[in-house]
């Protein structure tokens, strides 16, 4: 389960909007979803029109009765949404929490025990947190393993980000957790210069802790939101739940990239442990006594009718090199040793999820990739190579076209998505972006890139 908390100090940002349509969005592509309200105000209640006279017991009540001993479990407060998608609501009673709270051990542990009961009934936990950092938020600072801080693209929201990041760092560190904290553009309007410049900034200062997916101004998302229904209910067909399904994506893609990284770090691992134990093995074999001896017969003078005869020295048994036996059958003695069925059974275990080479094994998903997408220079031409699966059509467009997608379309080479084209350009820098099923976006296997008048991001190659 991945617990995410939708964090910012600063009100007016998006927090709710944020929350509500990210668990609607995930809830559409099919994980179970729960989103939780911290916040006193209980407005994921009123956005999701959940009536606050039936509210009889809250998120406070489940979180009280945690600490005190008592039995209430969390499905006794649920509102069910939609497929897949539950709420569980707050009430104002919220706000009297840190009091209650007070001089209680592990105070700030109670949402993580609540969530940890019921850890296997959902993919993602969304907590939809106050605008202050109090023990409300240290709770969902606990029970979280993301943290996403939605920044409306204005003027004292830049200027506050830097220190809210702070913040949640040294927080982090307070509980000695490991947690992902990541920035959205949220409330982007494209039509004014200040929210591009904005937007220009953020990516230069947070490029490495920043979504690429913005949720720009839409008046669909308020409407919805008056009407207590979430943009995928209230129209689909809108910018800003096209907006909210990239976010998602973007979000499930990197948990399940992680998960890949993971399994190569722990083949890794599995593989280094092989090679510790192979060398402590070889290190303990010596000669064997019991091997026969050869003598060695030399030609010499004939004594006594007889043949001088000297000894040769013992034969010395080398024992071979397993280290690289990932692709190789080691006999010894005419008996596999222990090591070498340990590697047959690693190399057993992730056959399945991908074919490994011996000297690729240290490299990472990302980097194998790489190795075979991207942009890279053939002779006189470049070749351009991506993966979209969903895609119907790829287009390319850029200087070397006069931004004109509709004249440089993509082949796709395989069913499983590989689009590539080969262009002759002259030697020369080049800005260029692609062009999927009509959504512009920046080359996802080229790391070179340069801010546009837009406030986004153009992929450039330079020709030698």
């Amino acid at each position: 389960m991945r617990t995410i908390a939708i964090i910012n100090q600063k009100g007016g940002c998006g927090k709710t909007t944020v929350s509500i349509n990210l668990a609607s969005a995930l809830a559409v592509k099919g994980h179970r979803t729960l989103l939780v309200d911290m916040d006193p105000q209980s407005h994921c209640a009123v956005g999701l029109a959940v009536p606050e006279e039936q509210i009889e017991q809250s998120i406070y009540d489940i979180l009280v009765s945690h600490s005190r001993g008592e039995a209430i479990r969390l499905t006794e407060i649920m509102w069910k949404i939609s497929e897949n998608f539950e709420l569980a609501p707050a009430s104002i009673d919220l706000a009297a929490f840190e009091q209650q709270m007070a001089g209680l051990i592990d105070s700030e542990m109670c949402l993580k025990k609540v969530l940890d009961s019921v850890k296997r009934n959902y993919d993602y936990v969304i907590i939809d947190c106050p605008p202050s950092v109090g023990l409300l938020t240290f709770n969902a600072i606990r029970a979280s393993t993301d943290i996403i801080v939605p920044v409306e693209t204005g003027y004292f929201s830049l200027h506050g980000l830097s220190k809210q990041l702070a913040t949640l760092n040294v927080l982090c560190e307070q509980c000695g957790q490991d947690i992902n904290v990541m920035v959205l553009a949220s409330m982007y309007d494209i039509r004014t210069k200040m929210g591009r410049e904005i937007l220009s900034e953020l990516r230069k200062h947070f490029s490495d802790r920043m979504f690429k997916s913005v949720i720009n101004f839409n008046t669909k998302l308020k409407e919805a939101a008056s009407l207590g229904q979430p943009v995928s209910e209230y129209d689909p067909a809108s910018k800003g739940y096209k907006d909210f399904q990239e976010f998602a994506e973007e979000l499930v893609s990197t948990d399940a990239q992680s998960q890949r990284v993971q399994a190569v770090e722990a083949l890794q691992s599995k593989l280094d442990a092989i090679s510790a134990s192979a060398d402590e093995l070889l290190s303990s074999v010596e000669p064997l006594d019991n091997e026969p001896k050869v003598e060695t017969v030399q030609a010499g003078p004939v004594v006594a009718g007889e043949i001088k005869v000297e000894p040769a020295p013992p034969i010395i048994v080398k024992a071979p090199v397993i280290k690289e036996a990932v692709a190789k059958e080691v006999i010894v003695a005419e008996e596999k040793p222990a090591v070498v069925e340990l590697v047959e059974e690693v190399v057993a275990e992730v056959a399945p999820v991908e074919e490994i080479k011996p000297e690729l094994v240290a490299k990472t998903i990302d980097e194998k990739i790489a190795d075979f997408y991207g942009v890279r220079q053939i002779d006189n031409a470049v070749m351009f190579v991506s993966l979209y699966p969903r895609a119907e059509s790829v287009q390319i467009a850029g200087d070397f076209n006069n931004w004109q997608p509709g004249k440089l379309a993509m082949e796709k080479m395989t069913e499983k998505g590989m689009w590539q084209i080969k262009l002759p350009l002259a030697k020369g820098k080049y800005r260029y972006r692609l062009v999927v099923d009509g959504h512009w976006q920046q080359d996802p296997y080229n790391e070179t890139t340069e801010m546009n008048p837009f406030g986004e991001c153009n992929s450039v190659l330079e020709v030698q």
